[in-house]
């Protein structure tokens, strides 16, 4: 059994051009921007990374750091929000597929949720890494 085809296009009728250019990146923001929304709407571990995001990307960009650590520091960050998208997407799949238990969705689901702790672990010791050297450099001047 093949692929569904579209009903409305025939041999005759000729298929629809592609977007290409501006036109092509303005749809594809499009749809960018609604799968944050729907993101944000549905997942509450994304609306709770996010908010910890606006708080530490400032703090990266404010820090007295060498210009690599502040792109380590932010790229962890946003490390953790695409990791968590990619989960919210494994998991829409998923559902999308069957409510019922299997052993394979829950499997996918797993890893999902693993990425998503790999992604939060390396930001945490990104930040501990970088800060550590702050903090020794502040405790030594205020005994």
């Amino acid at each position: 059994m093949g692929l569904p085809t579209n009903s409305s296009s025939t041999p005759d009728t000729p298929r629809p051009q592609k977007r290409t250019g501006l036109l092509r990146a303005l749809f594809a923001f499009k749809h960018s921007y609604a799968g944050l929304r729907s993101t944000w709407r549905a997942e509450s571990a994304f609306r709770q990374e996010t908010v910890c995001a606006l708080v530490l990307v400032p703090c990266a960009l404010l820090l007295p750091i060498a210009p690599i650590e502040r792109v380590a520091l932010i790229g962890s960050v946003l490390l953790v929000l695409v990791v968590e998208l990619l989960n919210s997407a494994i998991e829409a799949v998923v559902d999308r597929i069957s409510l019922d238990r299997h052993e394979l969705s829950g499997r996918a689901k797993d890893c999902g949720s693993a990425a998503v702790l790999v992604s939060l672990l390396i930001c945490v010791l990104t930040w501990v890494i970088v800060l550590w050297p702050l903090g020794l450099r502040w405790l030594r001047a205020h005994p």
